[in-house]
């Protein structure tokens, strides 16, 4: 009963259809991609965040504190869906909004004391995550990937690569 219980709990990997034959690797990127998000939201529920919000969390961490605008250009979403996040945030006590002061129009979006024990917390789950993900592969298959997926990412954002 238990195996039972799990397979209806994993997520189905499906075939190619048809409509995307010419185009499997773009449906496999696409799938990975979802599963992967996925992954990361079951880990990052245990912290009470959303998956998506441990990205602008990273970003407050690394570099202190960002307009407003910058996070919705970093994260490449909506602004509705951005303001929305970040009221989460601010909710949970993670973050705070204020005005620029060079720029009173502007909205600083800073990182607050509150939420520095989250960073270790994070980490671990993104050291989780990329373990479950990769498990399987050889430490060369891991570079290959890698490797591959910048090249990826590079021609999706038109860089293009110079190889």
């Amino acid at each position: 009963m238990e195996a039972t219980k799990e397979a209806e709990t994993r997520p189905a990997c499906t075939e190619l259809p048809s409509a995307a034959h010419d185009g499997p690797v773009s449906h496999a990127l696409s799938r990975a991609a979802r599963l992967h998000r996925k992954a990361a939201g079951k880990l990052l529920r245990g912290l009470g965040l959303h998956a998506g919000q441990e990205l602008v969390m990273m970003h407050l961490w690394e570099r202190g504190p960002a307009r407003q605008s910058e996070l919705i250009r970093l994260l490449d979403l909506d602004p509705s869906t951005v303001t929305k996040m970040l009221q989460r945030l601010e909710q949970a006590g993670h973050v705070r909004r204020l005005p620029d002061p060079a720029d009173r129009r502007a909205v600083l979006v800073e990182a607050t004391d509150a939420s520095a024990h989250l960073l270790t917390e994070v980490e671990k789950a993104w050291g989780v995550l990329e373990e479950n993900t990769l498990t399987g592969l050889t430490s060369a298959e891991r570079g290959q990937l890698l490797d591959l997926l910048v090249k990826v990412e590079n021609n999706l954002c038109g860089k293009g690569t110079e190889d």
